[in-house]
């Protein structure tokens, strides 16, 4: 939307200042088709674009403004909901299936997996993705008071993202993470018959206001849940998970072993 919205004041702008499609393509050095794609938001307009049709309009910056709300999220929108609540919680217990969970993610190891989104995204949306993960984990240690509890399903850490040394670098920083005082990092051997891990991530949540959330996540879709009732069948599943997974000290010397294996 804020595509459309921004090609249509272009647009309107250009009209009222009596300014050709034509003359602002050759300003801003695109073709008639990528300003016209531009203007009817199919593409997002470009900085390039918004100084041009500043110029020419004479818009005196009113233009050239719209450019802050063209960045692109740090978070998926459908994702949002939770990153706040996240930020705000005094205690958040993750299980994860398949990847290494994200506040436990190296840099390259984000990287290596948002920039192979399917659909593909663009390289300024795949940093500021990267960004705003790595941001997110600031919160592990500048907030010694609140507790973290991951469990990790032993295909997560055998999933090969990347290079081996790549992965031999991010279980070595789960290991390091796992020295935090506020960290318990525990894996769900896949040998173990823990039927309700099978159905896939959950995180819990429980705000300062000692609310309790829960959120789950799909392919493009995620549900922060509220409602106590539905909150307590994932509190149930997720404890069941837990009571199943190694020890903290049995799942350091777990991932050791996974990744002299690599």
């Amino acid at each position: 939307m804020a595509w459309k919205y921004c090609g249509d004041q272009l647009k309107r702008w250009r009209a009222t200042a009596g300014v050709t499609r034509e003359q602002l393509s050759r300003a801003a050095s695109y073709d008639v088709e990528s300003v016209r794609s531009m203007e009817a938001g199919r593409r997002k307009p470009t900085l390039k674009l918004l100084q041009a049709a500043d110029d020419l309009c004479d818009a005196k910056g009113m233009l050239l403004g719209a450019a802050a709300f063209l960045a692109p999220e740090k978070f998926p929108s459908y994702s949002q909901g939770y990153t706040d609540a996240e930020a705000d919680a005094i205690a958040i217990h993750t299980y994860e299936a398949l990847l290494i969970p994200g506040l436990l993610q190296t840099e390259e190891y984000a990287r290596e997996l948002i920039s192979h989104a399917c659909p593909p995204l663009d390289d300024e949306t795949v940093e500021a993705r990267v960004a705003g993960r790595m941001q997110r984990q600031e919160k592990l240690a500048n907030s010694p008071t609140v507790l973290f509890g991951f469990v990790i399903y032993e295909a997560a850490l055998r999933a090969k993202v990347g290079s081996a040394g790549l992965m031999k670098r991010q279980l070595a920083h789960i290991i390091d993470m796992s020295s935090l005082r506020n960290v318990a990092i525990q894996v769900l051997p896949a040998d173990r018959a823990a039927y309700p891990a099978l159905g896939g991530p959950i995180i819990l949540l429980e705000t300062a206001n000692n609310e309790q959330l829960a959120y789950v996540e799909g392919h493009r879709t995620g549900v922060l849940h509220t409602d106590a009732d539905k909150v307590n069948v994932l509190r149930q599943r997720h404890g069941m998970i837990r009571t199943q997974a190694l020890s903290i000290e049995e799942s350091v010397e777990f991932i050791r072993k996974v990744s002299e294996e690599l």
